[in-house]
Formats: structure tokens, C-alpha cells, sequence
């Protein structure tokens, strides 16, 4: 495989900014990184050299923690095909690598998307696709009266067995569960998810503040879409809502499409919660990258237009929002940084997913999953596991 070097651009590592730098990377890891002079590069040691402009950006690639679908398919789909088309599309908006998220659905077809999953990881990841990391469990150990999109005749109560059974059809592969603890009897499921090193979110849920707080004092660090499908912020009860935003131990996703959320409760969420306390998803859809029309989720129609996803009686049924999007949103809504948004898009989730000794950050010997940013923040190029995924032909990198 040949050793690549990306030179003259502006280098985001994790500690250091090299402005103009250069990434060396080999077989998928990345070997070397530093300041690129134009009077030193034969003393680097590359088979290829990709030349950029100094006024790009390279930034670690991007790990959506929550996405079911894009492109007309869907983790629930329980296909190949979805999957690697997903993984196929994702590069373009900056994502290299993601959870396959699943929705509330009867028994039978959340085991079959497991399964498949399963499978996928096991057989089929492969570089220059988004990597499938595993698998976000959204309900169904939910509340109904917070169910929002998902299908409220197969929500269950929380069940530690049900969970063990799904598990261990998923090989270990279920990184995260979405669940409402108020309805966990003595936080069974919780304590057993916290001990299994499974990340557990609070999400569709109508704990009050107190049982929220009980509840990541057991072993609750994430919120899944913050604000949306949770017990809101009031002034006699903080709610959900109130409890992940004081509680720093817990990270909040948010979905920055200007619709799910105001910018000004974004602004909000990123005045407590800093950078260190946010993780952008998209919470995307099979819709994304279609257009206006309608779709399905989670066997219920969902209508798109103007760039909202909605049930047939208005409830927002996911997004179709891109990770490149959520980053020029953010930043627009709050002012933060490119460092800020890198935090927000690559590191936390690699932290709380426990694999930020590979992920997250470029460094030497970490995943080589990077992504080149244009002076307007637009993806031009990504990079998973070393190799190109995505380049937007509309522009020359003067190679």
C-alpha cells in the first residue's frame, strides 16, 4: 500500500496546529505529521504527494454517533447493501465512520438489523468507506409519552435479559442504548449497561429532574438529541433537559439543523456545556441527500420538505441533515472555533465510545481518517483508513 503525504495545508492535530503542515499516512494509520517547508520535502518519505492550499483546513475524520440512514436506505433495512451505501455516502459531508442507529420496531426486525450489522462489522468495513463502529440501540426501552417518531406500539419496558439475548446476537456491537431510566425498575438495566461498558443516553424520556439525576449517578453520560423527545427546561421542574445540562459528566448530542433546536438554545447548550460537553450528530434518515418527498421510518411515512422531516402530523421524524452542515450551523449559531467544532465532531465521540486510542485526533499511529476543509469549510476531501473516499471534482489540488 502506498505511503501518502498530504503537504501544504493547515494541520489540526491534537495538540499542535502546523500552519502549513503535512500528514504522512501508511497501510491506514498515520505515521508521521509536522510543519511542510517547500526547501525540506525530499527529506520526506512518501510514495504520493497530495499538494493543497495552505488556506485548507485537515481535520480527524468526523463519527456521527447517531444516524439510521442516507440515500433511501436505513440500518433497519437489516441489508448489505443499506449499509455499505450508507457507508458509501457519508464521506462526502466529512463522516468517516458512524453507529448504526436503530429505531423502535417489533423484536424480530431489531435482531435482524443487529444481525446484520453484526455481520457488516465483521466482514465487510473496509477502508475508503465510512467505518460502521458499531451499533446506537434508539428504544425500544422508552417512554411513550416522549416517543416522538418512534413507533409507540413496540416501545417495552427496560428488560436486562431482552438486552443480554440482543447483545449477544450483535457480537458485543451495541455501543449505546437509548432508554428512559425513570421506567428502569431499581436501574437494573443501567447499572447492567454501565458495568458492560455500554454507553448509556438518556433519551425519549419524561424523567423529572431528580430521577434524571438519579439516574447518571448510576451510570448515565449521554443524552441523545438533547431538548428533543425529553421532559423540557421550566423554571419549578429543570427536567431532562435541566439535569444534562448542569451534570458535567454528561455529554448531550445535538442536532444543529436550525430545526429540531433554536440556534439560541444551541448557544445555550454550548454557554454550560462548553466544548468538552457536546457531541454534533445528525440524527439522519434515509431521506438525507434526496430531496423534498416522502420516505419511511420506522414503517411510518415521513414526509420532507424544505428541508424538514415530519409525520404526517407534524412530529419531526429524524433529519436530514449532513455532519458538514451541523459544523457550519454551529459554528454560526455560537461563534466557537474550528478546534471547538473538532472536539464537538471527533474527539468526544471517540472518547465516549473508548476508542480514542485510534480515533478522534490526528496523531501518529491513529486511524488515518481525515477530512480536507476548503476556506468555507466545505468538504473537498476524506480520507478513511488511508484511502481517498470522497474528492469533489469541482476543484484542482494542483497535484
Amino acid at each position: 500500500m502506498d505511503r501518502v503525504s498530504i503537504v501544504n495545508v493547515k494541520v489540526y492535530s491534537e495538540d499542535e496546529i502546523y500552519d502549513p503542515g503535512y500528514v504522512t499516512f501508511e497501510r491506514g494509520r498515520i505515521i508521521d505529521v509536522g510543519y511542510f517547508s517547500e526547501h525540506e520535502v525530499q527529506d520526506l518519505s512518501f510514495d504520493k504527494m497530495i499538494k493543497l492550499s495552505p488556506s485548507y483546513s485537515l481535520i480527524p475524520g468526523m463519527i456521527d454517533l447517531h444516524i439510521h440512514g442516507a440515500g433511501g436506505y436505513d440500518t433497519m433495512d437489516a441489508t448489505e447493501e443499506s449499509l455499505r451505501s450508507i457507508s458509501t455516502i457519508l464521506p462526502q459531508e466529512g463522516t468517516t465512520s458512524y453507529l448504526a442507529t436503530t429505531i423502535t420496531q417489533h423484536g424480530e426486525a431489531i435482531e435482524a438489523a443487529l444481525l446484520n450489522v453484526r455481520h457488516y462489522i465483521e466482514h465487510k468495513n473496509k477502508s475508503g468507506h465510512a467505518e460502521v463502529l458499531g451499533i446506537h440501540l434508539e428504544g425500544p426501552f422508552i417512554n411513550q409519552n416522549r416517543a416522538g417518531a418512534q413507533p409507540n406500539e413496540h416501545i417495552i419496558l427496560p428488560s436486562v435479559d431482552l438486552f443480554k439475548k440482543w447483545q449477544t446476537l450483535a457480537n458485543g456491537n451495541i455501543k449505546l442504548v437509548t432508554m428512559a431510566p425513570e421506567l428502569d425498575k431499581d436501574h437494573q438495566l443501567t447499572k447492567y449497561l454501565n458495568d458492560s461498558k455500554v454507553v448509556t443516553s438518556i433519551g425519549h424520556s419524561d424523567a423529572t429532574y431528580e430521577e434524571a439525576m438519579e439516574g447518571f449517578q448510576v451510570g448515565i453520560s449521554h443524552a441523545t438529541h438533547l431538548y428533543n423527545g425529553m421532559k423540557g427546561l421550566h423554571h419549578r421542574e429543570p427536567g431532562v433537559v435541566g439535569a444534562a445540562l448542569l451534570d458535567q459528566k454528561v455529554l448531550v448530542e445535538i442536532i444543529a439543523d436550525g430545526i429540531h433546536v433554536r440556534p439560541e438554545m444551541i448557544e445555550l447548550a454550548y454557554k454550560l456545556k462548553g466544548k468538552n460537553g457536546i457531541i454534533l450528530v445528525t440524527d439522519a434518515m434515509r431521506a438525507k441527500c434526496l430531496g423534498d418527498g416522502q420516505f419511511e421510518l420506522g414503517g411510518q411515512q415521513v414526509i420532507v420538505k424544505n428541508k424538514e422531516a415530519t409525520l404526517a402530523d407534524g412530529t419531526l421524524a429524524g433529519s436530514i441533515l449532513k455532519m458538514n452542515e451541523a459544523v457550519l450551523n454551529m459554528k454560526t449559531y455560537t461563534g466557537c472555533s474550528l478546534e471547538d467544532i473538532i472536539q464537538m465532531t471527533s474527539l468526544n465521540p471517540a472518547k465516549q465510545l473508548r476508542i480514542d486510542h485510534r480515533k478522534g485526533s490526528i496523531v501518529i499511529g491513529k486511524d488515518a481518517d481525515l477530512v480536507v476543509l476548503n476556506e468555507k469549510l466545505e468538504v473537498y476531501m476524506t480520507v478513511c483508513l488511508g484511502e481517498i473516499a470522497f474528492k469533489d471534482s469541482l476543484e484542482e489540488d494542483g497535484q
